[in-house]
């Protein structure tokens, strides 16, 4: 890890914003809740300058010759920010996620155990382009009972400046205290940030495998994230064509800068033949660029596929695919190739289907459903501060649950352990509680 000067200043916003978080822990689920209805409230009324300054950041971009993946994760219309801060909402809805009680338990007549959760503390969260993220994660660190830290790519600094404006304005009018939410801005601050184990508790890094492998090399700040986004589709022997076409067009081109977008197509040898040429036509006509194994060549007229296409995530409209002799050899490359995001089947076999479902090694496994439903809002959580690909948990989209940590509280009457230990030591009773 590379050792950092920290700024004043930086250090200043961080300890800041611990101060803010420990507020924040300790209010009422009401209070919480009010504040996320306000803070919608707040980006619906500034819903015109927010878009204004999305589409500053948006020509600015083109100027410096964005790629057009990142230019999709850019754009903020009105209809994406109408959904977000929909989002807002629903997050407010949710159960809160902080003093849940996990375990009751009498160790002893007197003594009762309980584990509770309760907020991280700070989180740092980076981000490149989609200024709708910095909306989504403070809504949930919000909830949550957790300060948070942004940095968002500089292609987006029009629109993350006006929306943290926006959203430390409505705070100001709440019981929260607005230092709860900060905004970093500048390259150097990243590094800073990333030294500041003091007060910040979890990095998320959101962007590209280089950018998230960077991160992870680079702090001591324990980091939840996924560097790729390789999803595969794998259409089996006993697949409803029909609906495999549906299903493949949906993960490739509905919104293929996503990380849920479907890179690989995976094809049984068996309906190769009869799939392919019906799959190509429907994906060719929504624009995407086919690249395929020795055998899928035989059916269609495309470039051949380099070994480096089955680990390349193209976050484009892009499509690489491979005949598979089985459903051994397809759940043998998407473990081999695959990033743990999402992978799906398409079968009518339940059989092949369940194997599936066990054997592959991912986030997200779906069977006959785009890989385009791995997503905080489609689950349910109102919201996500990102998707996690690594094995502990949490682990897919992190919602609310991730936010949180617990913490072990024992109530006793004098009670001592010597009492407990020794020739005539006393039994616990480890009796459940029930609530």
């Amino acid at each position: 890890m590379v050792a950092t000067d920290i700024s004043p200043t930086t250090r200043e916003t961080a300890q800041q914003t611990k101060a803010a978080a420990r507020q924040l822990a300790v209010l009422s689920t009401e209070d919480r809740n009010a504040a996320l209805n306000v803070i919608a409230d707040a980006l619906t009324a500034a819903s015109e300058d927010i878009v204004a300054a999305n589409q500053t950041d948006c020509a600015n971009a083109e100027q410096d010759g964005i790629s057009s993946a990142l230019y999709a994760r850019l754009k903020l219309s009105e209809t994406k920010l109408k959904a977000t801060i929909a989002g807002v909402r629903d997050v407010a809805n949710l159960a809160d996620p902080v003093g849940q009680m996990q375990i009751h338990r009498e160790l002893d007549e007197g003594l009762v155990l309980k584990r509770v959760t309760c907020p991280l503390g700070v989180l740092g969260i980076i981000f490149e382009a989609r200024p709708e993220a910095l909306i989504q994660i403070t809504a949930l660190a919000v909830k949550s009972g957790n300060g948070v830290i942004l940095k968002g790519g500089k292609e987006a600094i029009q629109s993350c400046q006006t929306l943290t404006r926006v959203i430390r304005d409505a705070l100001s009018q709440t019981n929260i205290n607005p230092n709860v939410v900060q905004l970093l801005t500048t390259r150097e601050e990243i590094r800073e940030l990333l030294a500041l184990d003091e007060e910040v508790d979890l990095i998320i890094p959101r962007g590209s495998n280089s950018f998230v492998r960077y991160v992870q090399e680079n702090t001591r700040i324990p980091v939840l994230g996924h560097a790729d986004g390789i999803c595969h589709v794998y259409v089996d022997a006993a697949a409803d064509l029909k609906q495999a076409v549906d299903v493949t067009v949906d993960a490739k081109v509905q919104y293929p800068a996503a990380c849920n977008a479907v890179e690989t197509l995976l094809v049984h040898q068996q309906v190769a033949g009869e799939f392919l040429p019906q799959v190509a036509i429907a994906l060719q006509e929504n624009g995407v660029e086919l690249r395929g194994c020795d055998r899928s060549l035989e059916f269609l007229s495309i470039p051949q596929a380099t070994p480096e296409d089955w680990s390349t995530e193209y976050s484009d409209l892009v499509l690489s695919i491979r005949v598979v002799e089985s459903l051994e050899d397809a759940i043998g490359h998407i473990n081999t190739y695959g990033s743990k995001h999402t992978d799906s089947i398409i079968t009518q076999n339940p059989d092949t289907a369940h194997k599936f479902l066990k054997s592959v090694d991912a986030a997200g496994v779906f069977h006959n459903c785009s890989t385009r439903f791995s997503d905080g809002f489609r689950y349910g959580f109102g919201a996500e501060v990102g998707i996690s690909t690594q094995q502990m948990p949490p682990r897919g989209p992190v919602g609310l649950e991730g936010l949180v940590t617990y913490k072990y509280q024992l109530v006793g009457d004098g009670h001592i352990a010597a009492t407990y230990s020794g020739e005539n030591a006393k039994p616990f009773t480890h009796r459940t509680i029930n609530n």
